[in-house]
């Protein structure tokens, strides 16, 4: 989509009718992968049993608001069509439905998605749909009048225009509609509020598995320890965590072969090696866009992005690995002491423990 709006000025700077038409098929040619990605979604979910909670119906909100956002970017393939939405708000409606559309509903069913395995309890499904609700059809308010605006004429980075130019309607419609997706927004700060309440409230322990997940991060606690995994998890096939949960009878039948407390790692030991905690990396952090907007505006400014990314980067080298209050240390035991923590657990699941799990 990037391509389309970049093509879509180079229509209007004046090149010759060769070069609209090279510009014309490459804008038309992306819309092949865009499409193949639509087809991948689409077929991940066909068939499929669809729990419609809150993260999902994010994920369908995102496939189909960038299918829309894909739909109007082909236009611009054609070059007189163009030459009329260029700098207008048609642009400004495609490029957000593809970037809002496409990615930050995607940020938001991520969200809700990974928050319990990230801070130990889950977002209210009631709240989250109510929030998914107030963001799309506030979305679609805000964006998808502009489409009409665009081929009204009313030009992009323009903050005013006026009266009786036929735009107060359309965009009283999108203010209307900015509005509701700011409400939205709040709606998730108080989802957040309100569900880490009512955690502390019950005090109910997190189970590390909520959604019945596929992938290997929900194999640990939630939140994880520090140090991940007990034991490095033996993979054999594809979404294996899914597998120790699940086979098949003899009919192909989805079965449960193994509770999911039996087969998630507990994550219960206290002897493993960490780094101690540092604030060296997000001075580095703060000093590098110092040095880039020094480049820009003040040279001044790169000395000071200098000396913070400079003393980050030696600060960091030579603090100690480990807190040097902590008991634990990298030495070397002698011959008759503990073995070091460094060497294999052998305390977790053998290779044969995880193949007994796999068989009904």
């Amino acid at each position: 989509m990037g391509w389309g709006v970049w093509a879509h000025h180079m229509f209007a700077s004046g090149i010759g009718p060769i070069s609209v038409a090279a510009f014309s098929i490459s804008t038309m040619f992306i819309a092949v992968p865009t499409g193949v990605k639509i087809l991948n979604w689409l077929a991940t979910m066909w068939g499929g049993k669809l729990k419609l909670d809150t993260p999902m119906l994010f994920a369908i909100g995102l496939v189909s608001m960038f299918t829309i956002g894909g739909l109007s970017g082909v236009t611009h393939a054609v070059s007189p069509s163009d030459t009329q939405q260029t700098d207008t708000y048609y642009i400004v409606a495609h490029f957000h439905y593809v970037l809002f559309g496409g990615a930050f509903l995607g940020f938001m069913g991520g969200f809700y998605f990974w928050w319990p395995k990230v801070f130990g309890y889950v977002l209210s499904d009631k709240l989250g749909k109510v929030n998914f609700w107030f963001m799309l059809i506030g979305f679609n308010l805000t964006f998808g009048p502009m489409h009409i605006l665009g081929l009204q004429g009313m030009p992009r980075r323009t903050y005013t225009y006026k009266d009786g130019y036929g735009f107060n309607f359309w965009n009283l419609v999108s203010t209307v509609g900015a509005f509701i997706i700011a409400l939205s927004v709040l709606l998730f700060f108080v989802n957040i509020y309100v569900s880490r309440r009512k955690a502390k409230v019950s005090r109910l322990v997190m189970a590390a598995d909520p959604w019945d997940g596929r992938s290997l991060e929900w194999m640990v606690a939630s939140p994880p320890p520090a140090h991940n995994f007990d034991a490095v998890p033996t993979i054999r096939v594809l979404d294996d965590f899914w597998h120790r949960k699940y086979g098949e009878d003899e009919q192909g039948r989805l079965v449960r072969i193994a509770a999911t407390d039996d087969v998630v790692d507990k994550g219960v030991r206290t002897d493993v090696h960490l780094p101690s905690p540092s604030y060296w990396p997000i001075v580095l952090a703060f000093g590098l866009p110092l040095l880039g907007y020094g480049l820009i505006y003040n040279l001044w400014i790169c000395v000071v992005g200098g000396i913070c990314i400079v003393g980050a980067i030696y600060g960091w080298v030579m603090e100690p690995s480990v807190d040097p209050g902590s008991e634990q240390h990298h030495d070397d035991h002698g011959p008759g002491d503990a073995p070091d923590d460094h060497e294999a657990d052998t305390s977790g699941p053998t290779p044969a423990d995880e193949e007994a799990a796999l068989v009904d």
